[in-house]
């Protein structure tokens, strides 16, 4: 398997987390749970046959995807391919920084996985045959990030209303953050609302609810020892049954459940 992870610099770094490149995953398992995480992808799909999207219980295909298309920030799981015999660039932007990348509001987008001509710029849907003509892997990735570059430099330009309230909920994911933001902005609540769904994808609520159940998650991964109650507290709960109910609309399953389930990759169970 080639699996690889490249940091763009500044000032695409702003908004960019990474771009990832893989292919000749294999894994035993044909489908995925993909929870949601937050984030905002854009998924350049480099083989010449289409993926799909299952239905969640039946897992029957109800979405085809081919090409390029645009991942929107989430608050339910979806079902989606493990990725065997797949060769992929990905485009993993940081939460709540796609804004510059989109041509319309993120809430349009949320919950949603949308063919890329339909949201993203032409500039970006002529990366595709850009990447399939170079045959050097840094080179395809040197060459997106100076595409990236040069086609959205006068739109690289740091919200920083959007910086601060994410960045706030992100590193502590509770009630008081959204109090504290909204007092250190001084927008009324249905401005600071709207501004962070037309940027973000969510409401400052449900972006937290989706960090504090991924704080949950990534405290289930590295604790060496379960205590239910002390790890829903530390991801910003005030009592168990929030933690629960939260956890099983998130992922389909109670803590316990997903306990047995949960795979080596954060975000995905094997399902199918």
């Amino acid at each position: 398997m080639i699996f690889e992870i490249y940091i763009p610099s500044f000032p695409l770094n702003q908004f960019i987390e990474s771009f990832i490149y893989y292919r000749d995953y294999n894994p035993i398992h044909t489908v995925d749970r993909f929870l949601p995480d937050g984030n905002v992808n854009i998924v350049i799909d480099l083989t010449d046959y289409p993926k799909f999207i299952y239905d969640n219980d039946t897992l029957k295909e109800i979405q085809t995807c081919r090409n390029v298309w645009f991942s929107g920030i989430r608050n339910n799981y979806i079902t989606i391919p493990s990725g065997k015999d797949s060769e992929m660039f990905i485009i993993n932007f940081h939460k709540g920084k796609a804004y510059p990348f989109v041509q319309m509001p993120l809430h349009e987008l949320t919950d949603s996985v949308v063919d890329g001509e339909l949201v993203l710029t032409n500039e970006i849907m002529e990366l595709r045959e850009m990447i399939l003509e170079i045959p050097l892997l840094l080179q395809k990735f040197l060459t997106v990030e100076n595409f990236l570059v040069k086609k959205f430099s006068k739109k690289l330009i740091v919200n920083p209303f959007i910086d601060f309230a994410v960045n706030k909920i992100i590193n502590s994911p509770n009630q008081l953050s959204i109090e504290q933001i909204s007092r250190k902005v001084g927008y009324s609540q249905k401005h600071l609302i709207k501004i962070f769904k037309d940027n973000v994808g969510l409401t400052p609520k449900g972006f937290l609810k989706v960090n504090r159940f991924q704080k949950a998650i990534a405290e289930i991964a590295s604790a060496k020892k379960i205590d239910w109650t002390a790890i829903a507290f530390e991801s910003g709960y005030y009592d168990q049954a929030h933690f629960i109910n939260d956890f099983k609309a998130f992922s389909g399953f109670t803590p316990n459940q997903y306990l047995l389930k949960q795979y080596e990759h954060l975000n995905y169970i094997p399902v199918g």
